[in-house]
């Protein structure tokens, strides 16, 4: 996604330099098509780097997420179909978690017993 806006910004150089040659014969078109065709570069490079660019990082971090969670619930779900004990399937669990929110996890479990 935010490799593509700067392509789109040289598309629409492209588009303005043709119509820009395409008006050679009258010299003071040449200047307001030239700068038709620049300034599409800049809004492509600006869409990239302030738009395209930060949606497509969030999307990779949710996308983790979400891939994470599925892994945990798959795990989940094997282990209570084998059969294993509560408090075994709980450790594995926690293994998919990081060092300091299994901690949080042991105090929450310690207080509802």
């Amino acid at each position: 996604m935010a490799e593509a806006a700067p392509g789109w910004g040289m598309i629409g150089t492209l588009i303005g330099l043709i119509g820009m040659l395409g008006a050679l014969d009258d010299p003071t078109a040449i200047g307001p098509k030239m700068g038709v065709a620049l300034i599409t570069t800049l809004y492509g490079s600006m869409i990239a780097n302030y738009i395209a660019g930060p949606v497509a990082s969030k999307l990779k971090v949710r996308s983790a997420e979400e891939i994470l969670h599925k892994q945990v619930m798959i795990e989940g779900l094997l282990s209570i179909q084998a059969g294993e004990n509560p408090r075994v399937i709980e450790e594995k669990l926690k293994a998919f978690l990081a060092p300091s929110n299994r901690g949080a996890i042991s105090e929450e479990t310690a207080k509802e017993e």
